[in-house]
């Protein structure tokens, strides 16, 4: 028998008898709690939004399996080829699903076939992925508006604004593509720059900043696609002695939370993010389908909330 087919069977047999389990468990007898296991490949291990998200599938899944999970958290670094090897390593080790940040829409889909051929559920989170189970994002396209409203607001709807891109995933696209929806109904507003990508990363808004703080004598306001790249961002900035610049992102992290109402902060806002929600939905989601349950129809989006000065008190630290 082929090997995928052997890893298939082996997890309709463990579906099978680990409801008995958890009937006699709650009977009293000593049936230790059905083993739940998890790959968890997110994009970056350097981004508390990402820890957050793996560590709020681990709480969950523990939860889930009265203590007894197992969930392997490994980082692909934006690299499709390692990614590709993290699904097929989680494969071998036979989990019962995998929640998978991806790097790109369509590279991962064989390896995605792969894993579903061998009876492993795939949930998308954060990001789409090609031939997933299902996926759980923030609602991104929301989160790109709201911020960029509340920056063309703040400029009285005039001036000069750039977007700080970041990797062509697919919760980037969607924010992008709602601060653009907002700057469009403004005329009076002069978009400069939108392709610049920063990687998502704080290095990579220094050095964006620095290179069109150098192109552009006059940038009124910056969105940027999420937090780290901000904090980056706002650092170039005062390098470059240009203080005029107001900065908003997506994320809601501490360090950018920290930064808001400060004397001399120049990021005024940042949409949030609920990343340890979202990786509780999505493991529920995965424990569903475990349960012969059906996948959500549609993404599931989690809503966005706009922080300012005015309402940070409000948000606990993720």
């Amino acid at each position: 028998m082929p090997l995928l087919s052997i890893c298939s069977l082996a997890k309709r047999v463990k579906r099978v008898f680990a409801p008995i389990g958890i009937w006699l468990a709650s009977a009293g007898l000593a049936v230790a709690a059905p083993a739940l296991s998890i790959g968890v490949s997110v994009s970056d291990l350097g981004n508390p939004y990402f820890v957050t998200i793996a560590n709020g599938a681990k709480e969950r899944a523990q939860a889930l399996a009265g203590g007894n999970a197992k969930v392997s958290v490994v980082s692909s670094a934006y690299d499709i080829g390692r990614q590709v090897d993290q699904i097929d390593q989680f494969i071998a080790q036979g989990v019962d699903f995998i929640l998978l940040i991806a790097s790109d829409y369509e590279a991962l889909y064989d390896a995605v076939l792969r894993a579903k051929a061998a009876g492993i559920y795939v949930i998308a989170v954060d990001v789409k992925a090609k031939g997933a189970n299902a996926t759980v994002t923030t609602a991104n396209t929301q989160a790109g508006e709201i911020a960029c409203e509340y920056l063309a607001k703040s400029l009285n709807y005039q001036g000069n604004v750039v977007i700080i891109n970041g990797p062509p995933v697919s919760s980037v696209l969607a924010r992008v593509k709602g601060c653009l929806t907002v700057f469009a109904q403004y005329p009076n507003l002069t978009v400069l720059s939108t392709d610049r990508n920063a990687g998502g990363s704080r290095e990579g808004g220094l050095e964006t900043m620095t290179y069109l703080a150098t192109k552009f004598p006059k940038i009124d306001g910056a969105f940027t696609i999420n937090d780290p790249t901000a904090i980056g961002v706002e650092q170039a900035a005062r390098i470059a002695n240009r203080t005029e610049l107001k900065i908003v992102s997506v994320d809601g992290a501490l360090v950018a939370r920290e930064r808001l109402g400060e004397p001399n902060s120049l990021i005024i806002g940042t949409a949030s993010q609920f990343p340890t929600r979202m990786a509780e939905t999505a493991v529920d989601i995965g424990y569903n389908l475990m349960q012969g349950n059906a996948a959500p129809a549609t993404p599931v989006l989690i809503p966005s909330e706009l922080i300012s000065a005015e309402n940070k008190n409000d948000y606990t630290s993720w």
